[in-house]
């Protein structure tokens, strides 16, 4: 970095070229009075408190939007300036309540700052007029209030909604005297599009914004949000042993501070009332409480009497990497199977079998601080701002830098609004769009012939097939027009770095593993993975889903990928546990409720996992339940599906627990406990192993998930080097193999992970999904996810907040089906499929195309999933939830 030299109050200094004056004094502890900067903003010199003078320039001079220059001599201080700061604060505090031992932000404020260090008179201040009326506070949104009445004017809400967030909520408005901040229209915020996330609320610098929860917390702890998989680091406030606040880390690299509105308000639940607090033992029908000696009792007796083939687990995808092992442990040491999986299967189950094909790694190739630095970003079957929404601003960074962004998505997705190119296919069409683009890509010669030749194998193959992927068909196939596909071609293969990012729109097919390897032609075909800022980025949907893969949590392989079918795999694990291990490949998630129902499988153990609601045709899996012999749930709530137990076993949060979490981009983290456990509660871990060690098993007498990640570093190569004691601080990215290692930041530099090192192009060709839309079911069926909920809803809807902004399911209809169906906006309907019906509220909207509806499955009210098929992908064997065929019928009267 070029440096320069300037002298501001007689001092010396030395910055960076492109520092501001302001910026370079702050940096060196020199205060200059301010009230609309911060770090995070464009300067804008709305406030005119931290003006300056410059020898050889007259005036004062605005110092938070002036770069420094070489020799500039700066003074910070001096009589004009002084009573030119004075006036100017005099005027803010005019109109401004001078109310502040209420102020919530009171000993918190930079009004309070900035009046102390240049001083008011009081004199003066009494005969300046008010030129603002009062204002009624709008407290409509659950979380935060907006008082008209402490706004100071500075932009900083405006401009943190525009340059952080990307959703423009706020501006000014009604100009003049009557100018204030405002959403469209001068609704409600509750009304407006804020997203709630409090980002705006964290950088007021006065009490205008403020936070509802004003309690301040004792001490504070920090660790892993417990939501998507980007895996935020945050700090949880607490008190009285109740979490009372959440606040990113801005030291963290993955979110540099920023939250969305789970990370920042949904912490609720870990307090919540209904929290299992004792074990639950259902007699006569009844749950009863017991105790742990009872319920350990019942269970090591039948989980002995059982066969090791009838017998499965499900581990989970919410829980540490320490748990995770642990369950997967206990199911194949000690019940002798390896029928053990877990959420993965209903959504990234194709990333790994697609991947490890093509790639020999089914993780995301890149670190997520990479996108900003990407020149195209082609996000496909992901709602992304969603989902995944710290992800969504990185993404929308990258737009402010220069970045095209290319989105394909049967919905108009929120992340639309920043696209250059947006290709609205026909759901299940996402082979022919990418083979399409391939063709195009192969036409115009835009491949990388090099990448090609050094790097991959089966070019020849692949080519081949491309032959019946034209621009008509694919037009006609995916309803996409030519023109779209052609100019999405050229900008993914010519404008790089090209970063590709995906979801479950891509992997929740019958046909999910063929359009994860089209994703992975389009990446290999240009070159555009084995670099920073460019590669393929299958983002994981809950906080561990990552790291309870890596854990061994599913039937075809031990932690760390190491197939159960290797003899060499079997033998260590043998080696390292004392047992002998099951030599085949044990049952998926969707296999294993089909033995159930068919009495092959008798005991189930379900730890954090609600298929009642998150499984596709859950008919299917009710029925199955209701045929178990014995049926253990563990779990922080009575869930729908826990209701089915035998017994329910009360297992810790989160926040009550200390390991680790591995996030979307293989980045292990410190998950610390904050809060003591009420009731009986017990670490997942250490129940398997009291189970285990009740059943006269060897190898689990684990006193901390310190120690089982010392059983990790020597059993998982890819996390040999990754301890507590590196990640203390900041987390680590996978593969690591020793101490020394640093972590990786992106794959595939150097050669893939293949046993011959090359990457390798797959021939693909065109299958539609299993049921499509016909006479008698005319409407198709796909599903998505809200912003302020989670999963199946198990965490989110116990946070009052988040229920208040979205409380109820809605199906998604275009306007011109709404009119051919004769129904009306916010009007019940039945939805009814081959498989079940619900009964739902109509949602006019334009978001979906015509003949294409939409549902969540985030509410048991509307249990979606009894709608959707149980079509399997016959690789990944994941269900096909994205596709199915329905019809609504009006409500009788």
């Amino acid at each position: 970095m070029d440096m320069l030299s300037f002298n501001i109050n007689g001092k010396l200094l030395t910055v960076g070229k492109g520092k501001t004056i302001l910026e370079a004094a702050l940096e060196n502890s020199i205060y200059i009075p301010n009230l609309c900067h911060h770090p995070d903003l464009v300067p804008s010199g709305n406030c005119r408190m931290c003006i300056v003078e410059i020898e050889g320039r007259r005036g004062q001079i605005i110092s938070c939007t002036t770069p420094v220059e070489e020799g500039m001599v700066v003074r910070t201080d001096s009589q004009e300036i002084s009573h030119v700061r004075q006036t100017t604060l005099e005027l803010i505090h005019a109109n401004h309540t001078q109310d502040c031992t209420n102020c919530s932000s009171n000993s918190a404020c930079e009004l309070q700052k900035v009046t102390a260090y240049v001083g008011v008179n009081e004199e003066r201040l009494g005969r300046l007029r008010r030129t603002r009326q009062h204002y009624n506070i709008d407290d409509s949104n659950p979380f935060f209030s907006l008082d008209h009445n402490k706004c100071i004017m500075c932009g900083i809400c405006i401009r943190t909604c525009d340059e952080v967030q990307g959703v423009n909520a706020l501006d000014y408005g009604f100009r003049g005297f009557n100018t204030v901040v405002s959403t469209f229209g001068d609704k409600p915020i509750k009304e407006s599009v804020c997203e709630s996330c409090g980002e705006c609320v964290v950088r007021c610098p006065v009490g205008a914004l403020t936070f509802k929860e004003t309690r301040q917390p004792t001490f504070e702890v920090k660790t892993v949000c417990a939501y998507c998989g980007v895996g935020c680091n945050i700090y949880l406030g607490v008190r009285g042993n109740k979490i009372v606040s959440s606040r990113g880390d801005r030291d963290s690299i993955v979110n540099k501070g920023r939250l969305c509105v789970k990370g920042r308000f949904g912490y609720e639940f870990v307090n919540h009332e209904d929290r299992l607090k004792v074990p639950l033992i259902k007699k006569n029908g009844t749950f009863v409480e017991s105790t742990w000696e009872e319920a350990f009792s019942i269970i090591v007796e039948k989980f002995s009497a059982v066969e090791s083939k009838q017998f499965a687990a499900f581990t989970s995808a919410k829980m540490t990497n320490e748990d995770n092992y642990v369950i997967q442990k206990f199911t194949r040491a000690v019940m002798g199977t390896n029928n053990i999986d877990h959420c993965a299967r209903l959504c990234h189950a194709p990333t790994v079998s697609g991947l490890v094909q093509s790639l020999g790694s089914g993780a995301m190739t890149n670190s997520i601080d990479e996108f900003t630095n990407a020149k195209t970003i082609f996000s496909i079957g992901s709602n992304t701002t969603a989902a995944h929404p710290i992800i969504g601003l990185h993404i929308k960074e990258a737009k402010r830098k220069g970045a095209k962004i290319i989105v394909a998505n049967p919905k108009e997705i929120d992340l639309c609004r920043f696209a250059d190119v947006f290709m609205q296919q026909y759901p299940g069409t996402d082979v022919v769009l990418l083979m399409g683009m391939m063709k195009v890509i192969i036409d115009e010669h835009l491949q990388d012939e090099e990448f090609i030749k050094t790097r991959t194998e089966g070019y020849d193959e692949f080519l081949d097939s491309l032959t019946d992927f034209d621009l008509d068909t694919t037009e006609k196939i995916t309803g996409v027009p030519k023109g779209k596909i052609i100019e999405a071609a050229r900008l993914y293969a010519t404008n790089t770095p090209s970063s590709l990012v995906y979801a479950m729109g891509i992997t929740q097919h019958s046909h999910g593993t063929d359009n994860v390897l089209a994703v992975s032609n389009l990446a290999l075909l240009t070159g555009s993975v084995g670099k920073e800022s460019s590669g393929i980025n299958p983002l994981r949907g809950q906080n561990n889903v990552q790291g309870a893969c890596d854990m061994g949590g599913l039937p075809d392989v031990y932690p760390g990928y190491q197939k159960v079918t290797k003899p060499w795999a079997k033998e260590k694990f043998e080696e390292h546990w004392g047992v002998k291990l099951d030599p085949e490949e044990g049952l998926t998630h969707t296999e294993i409720f089909d033995e159930i129902e068919k009495g092959n499988i008798k005991a189930l153990y379900q730890v954090g996992e609600n298929p009642i609601l998150s499984e596709a045709d859950s008919n299917h899996v009710k029925r199955a339940l209701a045929n178990l012999d014995f049926f253990v749930v563990q779990d922080i709530f009575m869930t729908e599906t826990a209701k089915y137990a035998d017994i329910v076993l009360p297992a810790a949060s989160f926040a009550e627990k200390d390991g680790t979490f591995t996030n979307t981009e293989r980045r292990v983290q410190r998950v610390r406990k904050a809060v003591i456990p009420e009731g009986e509660t017990k670490d997942d871990w250490w129940i398997a192993s009291e189970i285990a060690r009740r059943m006269g098993a060897k190898g689990f007498d684990y006193e901390s998930p310190n120690d089982i990640m010392d059983e990790i570093n020597r059993v998982v190569p890819i996390y040999g080097g990754i301890t507590f004691e590196r990640i203390e601080d900041e987390g680590l990215q996978w593969p690591c193999p020793t101490t020394n290692h640093p972590g990786t930041k992106f794959l595939h530099g150097e050669k893939f992970t293949r046993p011959n090192g090359l990457g390798k192009l797959f021939p693909l060709t065109y299958k539609a999904s299993i049921e499509l839309p016909d006479s008698e079911y005319p409407l198709l069926l796909t599903t998505d996810r809200s912003l302020y909920h989670y999963h199946t809803s198990t965490m989110t809807r116990k946070v009052k907040g988040l229920e208040i902004l979205d409380g109820e399911e809605f199906l998604k209809v275009n306007p011109e089906d709404a009119q051919q169906m004769e129904i009306s906006d916010g009007e019940y309907v039945t939805v009814r499929s081959r498989r079940g019906d619900v009964r739902v509220k109509i949602k006019i909207t334009r978001i979906v195309p015509k003949g294409i509806a939409s549902l969540t499955f985030h509410f048991h009210e509307t249990p979606t999933n009894e709608l959707t098929i149980c079509a399997i992908d016959p690789v990944a064997k994941i269900p096909e939830t994205k596709v199915c065929s329905i019809r609504v019928e009006k409500m009788e009267t």
